[in-house]
């Protein structure tokens, strides 16, 4: 079983609007609390407001029990985005993949997270916790956040996920 979430609220500080004004959720297994504690002070620093969903423990927990419900939140509300590690990030993508409306997109470079942002829409960043290094998990993070979907050719290409 999961640890309580929490939640932190900040005020926004800036003119930056695109997603990183959206709330963020964040979830991730055993294999990611170091990096998603680290992701969450970055965040934090940045005034975000974020709800941790995932493992606090690092005792062994079966990641579709840590993403299910941060998934299904994202599902029902377009407002929301979320942030998801595990061991690979594969297992947790996988599991938020399997949900109406959720584009979860496996990240291991600024680039790719560039690219799942303006090409594919995706809502949730999913993070190979044993294959990066915090400084480069929160470099993707920001290029994630900062990065706005450029529509047009890929808006139809997005639409036809979920037929």
């Amino acid at each position: 079983t999961p640890t309580p979430a929490y939640e932190i609220r900040l005020s926004l500080v800036g003119s930056e609007m695109c997603i990183r004004d959206r709330n963020i959720l964040i979830s991730n297994d055993h294999a990611g609390v170091e990096l998603k504690n680290a992701v969450n002070r970055f965040l934090k620093k940045k005034g975000h407001v974020v709800v941790n969903l995932g493992d606090n423990s690092g005792e062994s927990v079966d990641y579709p029990d840590i993403i299910h419900p941060l998934a299904k939140e994202i599902s029902n509300n377009k407002d929301k985005i979320g942030i998801i590690m595990c061991g690979t990030g594969n297992g947790v993508s996988m599991v938020a993949n399997k949900y109406k409306g959720v584009r979860a997109g496996l990240c291991w470079s600024k680039e790719i997270a560039e690219l799942i942002r303006k090409h594919n829409d995706a809502n949730i960043l999913s993070l190979p916790a044993r294959f990066l290094s915090i400084k480069q998990a929160l470099e993707i993070v920001e290029v994630f956040l900062k990065t706005d979907f450029e529509g047009g050719r890929h808006e139809r290409r997005v639409n036809k996920i979920n037929k």
